[in-house]
């Protein structure tokens, strides 16, 4: 009986290896996939000159390389739709954008050039009444996290505050779970002052 129940074990586990080979299998293909169709909507913008459509794809292209674990190959997509942005004069999508160069930015270690594109994206957004409260809060979370990394323990517990009643407004449960561990955190720690 025993040597029944290790033979299911033994081809249980096989199973699920062979399931997850696959769905790595198949998210390869549907990011070469995605990456080659948006590559090619890149293309047809460029051609058209339809700049708020090149952003989008740039956009969408950046955040597939991003995923697909290419940062620097995502920064260059996002830069290039900043610098769009700033030609056409779309304050929303600047934003939108110059914020995800700060978090590309972040995540690669690079705090000093993270700070000023979440500054810009703020600003930005703080000037804009129509600003969603959720583009808001995702722009102030990484700059919460940046500031906390630096050891800005104030400045970061202000982001929190802040990202946390924006998440709380928008009914963003895992996003007010994050402010207030990160809360806890910091009121664990000495001052900064």
């Amino acid at each position: 009986m025993s040597e029944a129940a290790a033979n299911l074990v033994r081809q249980a586990l096989r199973d699920r290896g062979d399931t997850f080979a696959r769905q790595e299998n198949e998210l390869r293909q549907l990011y070469a996939r995605l990456h080659t169709d948006l590559g090619e909507a890149v293309r047809l913008a460029r051609a058209s000159a339809d700049q708020p459509v090149l952003v989008k794809a740039l956009k969408a292209l950046g955040q597939i390389e991003r995923d697909a674990g290419h940062a620097q190959a995502s920064l260059a997509r996002y830069e290039e739709a900043v610098a769009i942005c700033r030609d056409i004069g779309d304050p929303v999508a600047l934003a939108h954008t110059v914020r995800h160069v700060g978090d590309l930015h972040l995540s690669a270690g690079r705090p000093a050039l993270a700070e000023p594109c979440f500054d810009e994206a703020l600003a930005l957004y703080r000037a804009d009444d129509a600003t969603a409260p959720l583009d808001l809060a995702n722009t102030i979370r990484p700059y919460a996290l940046l500031k906390e990394e630096l050891g800005l323990a104030t400045e970061a517990n202000a982001l929190w505050l802040e990202t946390r009643s924006l998440y709380a407004q928008v009914g963003i449960d895992v996003g007010v779970e994050e402010c207030d561990a990160h809360l806890a955190a910091l009121a664990a720690q000495p001052d900064d002052a």
